[in-house]
């Protein structure tokens, strides 16, 4: 025990015949309610909306593949099969476009990112073209067709990982400067 703790202990009488006012009450009163206590509350409802969507969003990814990859397997001839290729790589590309151009704006506040990002689909891209190359040999190969959205799914998912980072950076910067002088 140090012996702040024991001298209060000691003179616990002495010490407490002093009363604080009710004005000093009402004003501790009201800095705790003056805390931070609703923001937090309103960022953890947030964080859970995000949550959810992020979670529906998957599943209904998750979805999309798998009709996909069903229709391709049901599919019996190539021309069919490379029409429906066509639609699902149409569909992923129009979604990596839009993740991306919705990135680009704060992509430039960030070159290093921007630079990481581009060497990452670059990556993909050399990985696509040998898929594509593997698939000229048969179109009805269900083992290439599902390698070649896995592919895209990876794209979607690395450009939403950036994009989320990219918008707690935008949040974080406009949160400190509220706070300087």
């Amino acid at each position: 025990m140090d012996r702040l703790e024991e001298y209060i202990r000691k003179n616990r009488d002495d010490l407490d015949i002093y009363k604080p006012s009710p004005v000093l009450w009402r004003r501790i009163k009201e800095d705790l309610n003056t805390g931070k206590k609703p923001a937090r509350r309103w960022l953890s409802i947030a964080a859970t909306v995000a949550v959810i969507i992020g979670t529906s969003l998957i599943f209904y990814q998750i979805g999309k593949m798998s009709e996909r990859r069903d229709l391709l397997s049901a599919s019996g001839s190539d021309g069919t099969a490379r029409q429906q290729l066509k639609e699902a790589e149409a569909y992923y590309n129009n979604q990596i476009n839009a993740l991306y151009h919705e990135a680009a704006p704060l992509l430039t506040a960030n070159p290093e990112l921007e630079q990481e990002l581009n060497s990452d689909l670059l990556r993909i891209d050399s990985i696509y073209k040998d898929l594509r190359e593997d698939l000229k040999d048969n179109i009805a190969n269900q083992e290439v067709v599902e390698a070649l959205i896995q592919n895209y799914m990876i794209r979607i998912k690395i450009l939403e990982d950036m994009l989320v980072i990219l918008r707690e950076n935008d949040t974080n910067g406009e949160k400190n400067n509220d706070y300087e002088l």
